[in-house]
C-alpha cells in the first residue's frame, strides 16, 4: 500500500483483490474524494469482499468483476494498481500489467506481490516436495502460471519493463506464518488448495501417514516446546510507475 502512496482523491484499483484486505487499506487514504474499486474474477469473492466492506463502514468503494488480462476501465483513469499475489497465477502477465499500464494515469503507480523461491517458503512447498519425492505428482514447472512463477525477480523487472513501467524497485519481505499446531497448519493447507487435497486424497492411507512424517521432519525446526509452529515465507514487493 506505501508503495503507491494513495492520497485523497486517489481512485485505486485492486485486481485479484479476493475479500478486500489488502485494498481496504486505502479507503481511509484516499478520502474524501477517492474511490476504491476492490475486483476479483469471482463473483464469490466480490459478495465476501461486500460483507466485509460493510462491516467495516467503508462506503467510498465499487464492487466489479475484472479479469486483470482485460481491464474494462478507460485509459489513464487510475492513480494506483494495486495486485496481491495475483499477477504470477495469470496465463498472460505481460498481457494484464499492459493492461495496467493502460489504465493508470502518467505517474500513477502499480504495486504487486509475488511469492520468492519455493525453497523461502516451506509453508507451503513442503507438500509438493515431498508428494514428488514420492513420486505422487510431477515437478511443478516454475515458468508456468503457480504460486511461484515471479520467484525471479528479473523476471518481474523484464515484464514490467516490457509493459512500459519505469522506476521500478524490487524488495524482498519476510513472513512467519504461525499456527497452534503442525495440524492446524495441514488442515489449512488442504482448504487453501483444492490439487494438494485432490492429489493427497488420491493416496492410500498408509501413503498419506508416510507423508505427513516426512513433512512432520522436514518442518521439525520451526516447530517449538509447546508444539506450536512458525513457519517463514518470504515475498517480492515491486512498485513502478507509468
Amino acid at each position: 500500500m506505501d508503495a503507491i502512496a494513495p492520497q485523497p482523491g486517489h481512485c485505486v484499483l485492486e485486481l485479484a483483490a479476493g475479500p478486500g484486505d489488502t485494498g481496504f487499506l486505502a479507503a481511509e487514504l484516499i478520502a474524501p474524494g477517492g474511490t476504491l474499486i476492490s475486483s476479483d474474477v469471482v463473483e464469490e469473492m466480490l459478495e465476501q469482499a461486500r460483507a466485509r466492506a460493510d462491516e467495516l463502514g467503508i462506503s467510498n468503494v465499487e464492487f466489479r468483476t475484472i479479469d486483470a488480462e482485460w481491464i474494462d476501465l478507460p485509459i489513464a483513469s487510475l492513480d494506483g494498481v494495486i495486485a496481491r499475489w495475483g499477477y504470477m497465477l495469470l496465463a498472460d502477465p505481460a498481457a494484464a500489467l499492459a493492461e495496467t499500464r493502460r489504465v493508470l494515469r502518467p505517474g500513477g503507480r502499480v504495486a504487486l506481490a509475488a511469492w520468492t523461491h519455493p525453497e523461502d517458503n516451506p509453508w507451503a512447498s513442503a507438500p509438493t516436495a515431498e508428494l514428488v519425492a514420492i513420486g505422487a505428482v510431477q515437478q511443478p514447472d516454475l515458468d508456468e502460471p503457480n504460486m511461484f512463477a515471479f520467484h525471479d525477480p528479473q523476471r518481474i523487472r523484464d515484464l514490467l519493463e516490457g509493459a512500459g513501467f519505469s522506476e521500478i524497485a524490487i524488495e524482498q519481505i519476510p513472513i512467519v506464518f504461525r499456527y497452534p499446531s503442525l495440524d492446524d497448519w495441514w488442515d489449512t493447507q488442504l482448504d487453501l488448495s483444492t490439487s494438494l487435497a485432490l492429489a493427497v486424497g488420491a493416496l492410500t492411507p498408509a501413503q498419506r501417514d508416510d507423508l505427513r512424517d516426512a513433512m512432520d521432519a522436514r518442518l521439525a525446526r520451526y516447530v517449538a516446546d509447546d508444539g506450536s509452529a512458525a513457519l517463514p515465507g518470504r515475498t517480492h514487493v515491486t512498485a513502478a510507475s507509468a
